[in-house]
């Protein structure tokens, strides 16, 4: 049921809930009326089990079906393993072990060791970086997960926590994202590693692997300290629609002050893909704290905010207004109690899928799956969709964090996961990790709150250490 939110005079608004009326039964038809609520009972069972085996048989067949028809999709879903050896500890002096011993050392505390013996492992060197303008032969249109991915002029692409928009207009893609050229550092002791706000970076792409840097289309305030966008703020997330009854593009964006204490979205415009984008305004959407977010424009043409809200203990989901440029009053609170920020949201054969990750700053953890018939819910969990590399890297994402799922034309049921592997001792030096997601075979999992497992498929994300985009492999 969707849930209207409105302030009231307490530090928070509350949502009101509405729930079932109970009805009591006389003692005279007890008898009989447990024989019909059991009989009712049975045969939903014997329903559910029948629609069951009957979506799973048509969910094989869909899937032999696309996979005969797409031996290139069949080859992206053979996952690679990895199997990456930790290096023995560094040799400490008496006094030194006496003082404080090591702790044992594992594959992510490696990942957060800025001195580590196999950090060029997680964070290759600008050696091995992709430079399209240079690449020829067989490593042409490759995607290389956790490589320096260089633009058209040879500088490191600065697109972090973006999203991509495809323009019809113009049959180009727009890669947009926190641009964090600058150095890492402490606010204070306490505070997270950030950079400086500089601004949001847009790339422009005909094949989704050659970008050219279209410059900062918004950029922060050196001077106004009371201005969202000053440089001592947070700006983050930012991802772009386009309004076709307006003509516009709209910017949606995580606002905060350096401490993380104001919790807004915040709402820029242009004219062009390009911009340059002039600031609004910032707001606690429906009143509530908000930090990762994202938007989704549907089939429909209406839009939606998802965030993570509650210090981050739920998301919040509702649709903005027609011009994109606020929230109406209805919102629906979704995975309650779960934890989830990070929030990537994408929509197959009728069906809402979103990936999101758990809370633990910069570190990277698991991702899992949701999926709901309607957008405002309810939302189920389906379980963990990496697929390959080894465990630590299925319990990491990828030592990545969701961001964005790009459809690919053409293709139903393949879409290219987008994910930031953040490198918090260099936040400029953060990598992209883009991997093949498809749609598709029966889900592994069963629902949370039901008896039964999902009717709607499988969300898979599979590790290659290189692949390349099925059209790429006889041209864009």
């Amino acid at each position: 049921m969707v849930t209207r939110i409105k302030r009231v005079n307490s530090s928070k608004p509350m949502l009101r809930n509405s729930f079932p009326v109970l009805t009591r039964f006389s003692l005279g038809s007890r008898c009989s009326t447990s024989i019909v609520v059991w009989s009712l009972v049975g045969f939903l069972v014997m329903l559910h089990l029948y629609t069951l085996i009957s979506h799973t048989d048509v969910q094989r067949q869909d899937t032999d079906i696309h996979k005969s028809h797409h031996p290139i999709l069949r080859e992206l879903e053979e996952v690679e393993e990895e199997n990456i050896l930790i290096p023995p500890p560094r040799k400490r002096s008496p006094r030194a072990v006496k003082r404080k011993p090591k702790r044992a050392t594992n594959l992510i505390g490696e990942f957060l060791d800025e001195n580590s013996h196999i950090r060029h492992v997680f964070f290759p060197t600008i050696k091995m970086a992709i430079d399209p303008m240079n690449e020829g032969g067989n490593d042409s249109f490759y995607y290389y997960p956790g490589r320096i991915w260089l633009d058209t002029e040879g500088n490191p692409i600065q697109a972090h926590g973006g999203g991509i928009l495809y323009d019809e207009r113009s049959k180009t893609y727009y890669w947009y994202g926190e641009y964090k050229n600058g150095p890492t550092y402490h606010a204070h002791k306490k505070g997270a590693a950030r950079v400086d706000v500089i601004g949001v970076g847009c790339y422009s792409s005909k094949d989704l692997w050659t970008w050219k840097n279209e410059g900062i289309v918004l950029a922060a305030e050196e001077k106004n300290e009371t201005h969202d966008l000053h440089k001592s703020n947070v700006l983050e997330r930012p991802k772009v629609i386009y309004n076709d009854k307006t003509g516009k593009y709209v910017m949606w964006m995580h606002i905060d002050d350096a401490n993380y204490t104001k919790a807004s979205v915040g709402v820029a415009i242009s004219d062009y893909p390009t911009g340059p984008f002039d600031y609004l305004y910032s707001k606690r959407p429906h009143g509530f704290d908000s930090r990762d977010m994202t938007i989704f424009k549907d089939d429909d043409g209406v839009a939606y905010l998802i965030y993570s809200s509650e210090d981050n203990s739920e998301l919040h989901i509702g649709p903005l207004n027609q011009d994109y440029l606020d929230v109406t009053d209805v919102a629906k609170r979704i995975l309650v109690g779960q934890h989830r920020e990070a929030p990537a949201l994408f929509k197959h054969e009728g069906t809402y899928y979103m990936i999101t990750s758990g809370c633990t700053g910069w570190a990277p953890n698991e991702a899992l799956a949701h999926a709901a018939e309607s957008i405002m819910g309810p939302w189920e969990t389906m379980g963990n969709p990496c697929i390959g590399g080894n465990k630590i890297f299925r319990l990491t994402t990828f030592f990545a964090q969701s961001t964005y799922v790009l459809p690919f034309p053409g293709l139903p049921g393949f879409f290219i996961f987008m994910a930031d592997r953040w490198n918090p001792a260099d936040l400029g030096d953060s990598r992209y990790v883009w991997l093949p997601l498809t749609v598709g075979g029966a889900a592994d999992q069963p629902l949370e709150y039901s008896f039964g497992f999902p009717l709607w498929s499988r969300v898979s994300i599979y590790w290659h250490k290189r692949w390349k985009l099925p059209a790429q492999r006889s041209g864009f």
